[in-house]
């Protein structure tokens, strides 16, 4: 009896490991803090590359909360070269493959690919020739996108053929071609052009319009002091974003950290976002990840949201 009780306890304490382990990968999944789970994330081809249907932002790392002051202090404060460096190892472990930023920031990102990061980058210029030139001799920039905010101003000026010049600059440089903007109307235009270009970076807020837009959308009330963001606004982007086959990725999804107060917004905005969108089309998400794991929770939302059909 004593020996039969023996084997049996030894039989269940070799178990124990085994269960704790599966019993870890179930929790961990389930925050999106698996490194198993966050593997790889849904695809899709920008040119040749295949770029995770994630992509991490840039405005956070640079203080650019589109907040508030303080916001943007705290910001930058926190993210140091060092921590920037931390959170996109973390963006990498969970799936992300891509950094969307600009110039400034590319040195940091040689830095972490030299450290062994293994993500691409995409940029958004407005229209120096000089920093074409400065991203192809660095390597690991895959494309170079139009600035959104000024696009969308010679737009308004009824001067956005000039933004096509600068697209053929990119292209000359061998950068895959991008249009940023923040007007579904702009997308638009520029399909019925036929310009040369390989995909969109579209804002589903136009957070941009002036006092006099707005009151005409709005009426004469009261007009808040900051950035309005329109909750009608994501699905013009949408539909705008689905009229072409150009693979568009979708920004400011949770309206530049307004829908980020609840998980259940946030939840509903990915999911909103993911249902109304292409399945070749991704999202940039800005991260700031001081109170909480942002990479390992949007890419478990992706894994949700983001399968491809």
């Amino acid at each position: 009896m004593e020996s039969s009780n023996r084997r049996e306890f030894l039989h269940q304490a070799a178990a124990l490991p085994a269960a704790l382990a599966a019993a870890h990968r179930v929790l961990a999944a389930e925050s999106g803090s698996s490194s198993e789970a966050g593997a790889s994330l849904p695809q899709i081809m920008l040119g040749k590359y295949s770029i995770s249907r994630l992509i991490c932002g840039a405005n956070p790392f640079n203080g650019g909360s589109h907040l508030s002051v303080f916001v943007n202090q705290e910001m930058k404060a926190y993210y140091t070269p060092e921590q920037i460096l931390k959170t996109l190892r973390r963006c990498q472990q969970v799936g992300i493959n891509c950094w969307q930023a600009s110039l400034s920031r590319y040195d940091l990102f040689r830095r972490f690919r030299d450290e062994g990061g293994q993500m691409h980058f995409l940029s958004i210029e407005a229209r120096d020739p000089g920093v074409l030139k400065k991203l192809a001799e660095g390597g690991g920039c895959i494309g170079v996108a139009h600035h959104g905010e000024v696009t969308d101003k010679l737009f308004k000026e009824g001067k956005l053929d000039e933004v096509n010049d600068y697209l053929k600059r990119i292209r000359d440089s061998g950068f895959l071609v991008g249009v940023s903007t923040h007007m579904p109307n702009v997308v638009d235009a520029i399909e019925s052009k036929g310009w040369d270009l390989d995909y969109y970076m579209t804002c589903v807020y136009e957070r941009h319009r002036s006092e006099e837009e707005l009151k005409k959308l709005l009426g004469h009330v009261p007009l808040p002091p900051r950035e309005v963001y329109l909750m009608e606004d994501p699905p013009r982007m949408f539909k705008a974003m689905r009229q072409t086959k150009r693979p568009c990725l979708a920004f400011k999804i949770l309206a530049a950290g307004r829908l980020s107060e609840r998980k259940d917004l946030v939840e509903r905005a990915f999911r909103e976002t993911f249902q109304s969108i292409k399945p070749n089309d991704a999202a940039i998400i800005g991260i700031y990840d001081r109170y909480s794991d942002q990479p390992g929770e949007g890419a478990a939302l992706v894994r949700r949201f983001g399968s491809a059909s």
